[in-house]
């Protein structure tokens, strides 16, 4: 039998070990597909592994690691106190990826880049989502500013301890750009990956597989809770068509079955919609390699002109109608005020954060280890970090 080089040994670049690329030789790849062969590398180089793809260990590394499996008790929408069957940014990272494989292996792009975007696109978050970023926003104005997707970076560049020679995760640059989706300029101490022209298609597959996630499953959220109703969808492009079709087809099912009909109908639609219109977009533009797709003067991975316009419709409605419903707005502002008063008190008491934030002041700055600490929590130990620092507040109760 033939012995396996010993763990450990990892000193070489992606580019210099060829060895890499027999995982993905099996897979008909696009001309345009980005293979670990083709990868910039790591901020700490390593030898390929005997039988994973640069990008697929980058997936397991995601998964592995401690901010991932917070996502369980951080907020898509709902705090996860309101009920065990709403979303939250684990399952709406899962439901996001799982989509990302379909349109990946339609398009014969890599399956394991994409997913590792997919998977790793929401490591920044704060607690209670979006909520609790913008108060970490208005935080940290002077000192940098903050957002998800940079956050997310210094997750797996900096605050994940895995390995006993370096911080982070060591993910390829290729995972690491494609997490900056919206990107951010605060001071960042390593390198940060290219950023010019279009990102790969993998890339733009799990940023448009986002999208469809979590437009559909906020959907089906709002309608759970009973916020937004089936009447109220029928005006809709593309919905309102497929809650008739759902209602005529399940005339004595319940609401429950009618719901996820719905989704899964109007996820069908938009995801076939997507392949066909970059399938179109391939034929016409014949990028013949990865370099091609980001030398092209916008995205290649995109939906027809009149689903695109559908989708912006169907996000506009949800923030109408359900993202700023009294109801959600009134826990996003209790939200904002545990993660502001969080934040404030630590400012002003820095001895009471855990002894390992507190040696990351002269490399981080106070403010920045402060916000690193806070984004990290879920929502229930933010919860309960604020009762017990300070003292509880019955106009704060989620």
């Amino acid at each position: 039998m033939a012995s396996k080089p010993p763990p450990g040994t990892e000193h070489a670049s992606l580019n210099s070990m060829p060895d890499d690329r027999h995982n993905e030789a099996t897979h008909a790849f696009a001309p345009f597909a980005l293979t670990s062969a083709e990868s910039s590398g790591r901020v700490y180089p390593q030898a390929p592994h005997a039988y994973r793809s640069a990008f697929a260990r980058d997936r397991d590394r995601v998964v592995h690691s401690t901010a991932f499996r917070r996502l369980q008790y951080k907020t898509q929408v709902f705090v996860h106190l309101e009920g065990d069957h709403y979303r939250n940014r684990l399952t709406h990272t899962l439901e996001g990826a799982q989509i990302t494989r379909t349109i990946t292996r339609e398009l014969g792009l890599n399956q394991d880049l994409a997913e590792s975007v997919a998977l790793a696109h929401d490591l920044g978050h704060t607690p209670f989502g979006h909520a609790g970023e913008r108060a970490l926003a208005e935080m940290m104005q002077s000192h940098g500013g903050f957002d998800h997707n940079r956050q997310g970076l210094r997750v797996v560049d900096l605050l994940e301890r895995r390995h006993p020679d370096y911080p982070g995760l060591n993910l390829t640059d290729e995972t690491r750009e494609g997490m900056l989706k919206h990107g951010c300029h605060w001071e960042h101490p390593v390198r940060i990956p290219d950023l010019t022209g279009q990102r790969s298609a993998e890339a733009q597959v799990a940023d448009a597989s986002d999208e469809i996630a979590y437009l559909n499953h906020d959907l089906d959220d709002a309608l759970r809770a009973g916020l937004i109703h089936f009447d109220m969808l029928m005006e809709l492009p593309l919905v309102g068509p497929l809650v008739g079709e759902s209602i005529q087809r399940g005339k004595d099912a319940s609401q429950e079955v009618r719901r996820t009909q719905l989704v899964a109908s109007t996820i069908d639609l938009l995801v076939t919609d997507l392949i066909h219109q970059t399938r179109s977009e391939i034929a016409l533009k014949k990028p013949n390699s990865p370099k091609a797709v980001r030398a092209l003067s916008e995205k290649i991975v995109k939906f027809s002109p009149e689903v695109e316009e559908a989708r912006r419709e169907i996000k506009a409605f949800l923030f109408e109608r359900f993202y700023n419903h009294p109801d959600v707005l009134a826990r996003t502002e209790r939200s904002e005020q545990i993660v502001e008063g969080l934040f404030c008190f630590f400012c002003e008491l820095p001895q009471r954060l855990p002894e390992p934030v507190q040696h990351r002041f002269d490399e981080s700055g106070q403010e920045r280890a402060i916000a690193d600490y806070v984004a990290g929590m879920t929502d229930r130990f933010a919860i309960s970090e604020h009762v017990r620092l300070l003292g509880p507040r019955p106009d704060l109760t989620l």
